[in-house]
């Protein structure tokens, strides 16, 4: 259980990458380290042997063999270090100067470099030679001594190694030490976590203070749990309302039916309750079907309908089918738009929104008062506004305006389920806009804010 909980560990994979990002690294490095010492060890001696077979090339143009040889003694006797190989032969096996006893039977081929063992009097001893064919039958072999340069390669090697042991070992603690930190780290946002799924939706990840990464994501994370939380302070406040605003028509047709039922002493009289019923359970499915609705908004399915609108003529049409509303109630529709609104987004979700903020307006709006329906076109859009000279909205209230069932101390004996607003706000929210509301001085000024058309002419 332990092994299998180890193997799942998202902290020990991020130790494993650390340490072995760590030691590849350094592996890295250690290759690069040997690679330009040892092997710029190997690269000095071919160089020098390149070079001494050039200047003993043009001691054979000048002088033949005597001369050759004549160079070849004097750089044996100027060797100090006693690392220089000289042979000269001619046919097989005749010696003609040099400091070898004999040709090596391994180097067989000109042009390479050979490393091997070569016999010096009583020395033996690994060097680097080359050979080079000469005309008249003779082979010049040229080399170094490498003995030296072996044991310091060696030793550098050894170096690396041990160095490279060190380093993975260094690479496994910090390995640890990164994944205590990541778990350490992440243990306050697990704590959270588990507390919220308990049911302790007031727990919050603490903050370090110092505003790296992990804060950010702790205010995010704790942003997400403010949001939860008020989403389901919206959910209990939804079904408290639906459960009261529903519960008056639905026991009121309960009571006229059975009332009905127990004195209707005429089909004339049960067919009226009947309709009474019928007239309130038409105002509960009207709020389910609101809901609904705004739901749909809410999750952008109406997003594939978006095309290019004059919304011109929408409010037109919206003004005609107020008009006798307004007639009946005595108030005055005032219609103030450009010739053309254009705008991208959905006709019918839009003619709906105008329309219940003009419902609003005529509902709060008193008899012999104005409501004006404005249309302005924006830079990046269009405003539609709507003011009434009713008792308005208290400033402390206007954002609490646009949540279900929401109602106003002064829309309590209004008509309506709170849900007219909400759907405005929904299809601002849709179209990437907004739904501003302010004091008009009387009355209520509501301000529908939609992205400019896409596509339309001019």
């Amino acid at each position: 259980m332990i092994r299998s909980r180890l193997v799942r560990s998202a902290g020990l994979r991020f130790a494993v990458v650390y340490a072995a990002l760590l030691a590849f690294s350094a592996l890295s490095i250690a290759w690069f380290l040997w690679w330009s010492t040892a092997g710029l060890l190997n690269r000095q001696i071919e160089e020098s042997i390149q070079a001494d077979a050039e200047n003993l090339s043009e001691f054979w143009r000048r002088g033949g063999v005597p001369g050759l040889i004549l160079r070849i003694d004097e750089r044996l006797t100027q060797n100090l270090d006693d690392d220089a190989i000289y042979l000269l032969v001619q046919g097989r096996d005749r010696v003609v100067a040099g400091n070898l006893e004999r040709w090596p039977p391994n180097v067989d081929v000109a042009g390479p470099f050979f490393e091997i063992q070569i016999q010096r009097g009583a020395v033996r001893s690994l060097s680097r030679v080359q050979r080079f064919d000469l005309p008249g039958d003779f082979r010049l072999l040229i080399g170094r001594e490498v003995a030296v340069r072996v044991q310091l390669r060696n030793l550098l090697t050894d170096a690396l190694l041990w160095a490279l042991v060190i380093v993975v070992g260094v690479a496994m603690v910090g390995g640890l030490i990164v994944r205590n930190l990541f778990q350490g780290s992440i243990a306050n946002v697990s704590a959270t976590a588990a507390a919220i799924a308990a049911g302790d939706l007031t727990k919050r990840v603490k903050l370090s203070g110092r505003g790296d990464e992990l804060d950010q994501l702790s205010e995010v994370i704790n942003e997400m749990l403010d949001r939860i939380g008020r989403l389901m302070d919206g959910v209990r406040q939804v079904s408290n309302a639906i459960a009261h605003d529903l519960r008056t028509p639905i026991t009121r047709a309960r009571t006229r039916l059975e009332d009905a039922a127990l004195h209707a002493e005429t089909p004339d009289d049960l067919r009226a309750a009947i309709e009474r019923a019928t007239f309130d359970l038409d105002g509960v499915v009207a709020i389910f079907q609101a809901l609904l609705r705004i739901s749909e908004i809410e999750a952008g399915s109406r997003r594939a309908s978006f095309a290019a609108v004059d919304a011109a003529p929408l409010l037109r049409d919206v003004l005609e089918l107020y008009d006798v509303v307004a007639e009946e109630r005595e108030v005055t529709l005032v219609l103030d738009i450009p010739d053309r609104l254009p705008l991208f987004g959905d006709r019918a979700l839009v003619q709906q929104a105008t329309a219940n903020l003009v419902d609003n307006a005529l509902k709060f709006t008193p008899p012999g008062s104005t409501v004006r329906i404005e249309g302005r076109t924006r830079p990046n859009g269009i405003e539609v506004t709507v003011s009434d000279q009713g008792p308005g909205i208290p400033a402390e209230d206007r954002d609490r305006a646009v949540e279900r069932f929401y109602r106003g101390e002064s829309a309590r004996n209004t008509p309506g389920s709170g849900l007219g607003l909400t759907l405005v706000g929904a299809v601002a929210q849709l179209h990437g806009g907004s739904l501003r509301l302010e004091d008009a001085k009387p009355g209520l000024r509501a301000t529908l804010v939609l992205p400019s058309g896409d596509g339309m002419g001019n």
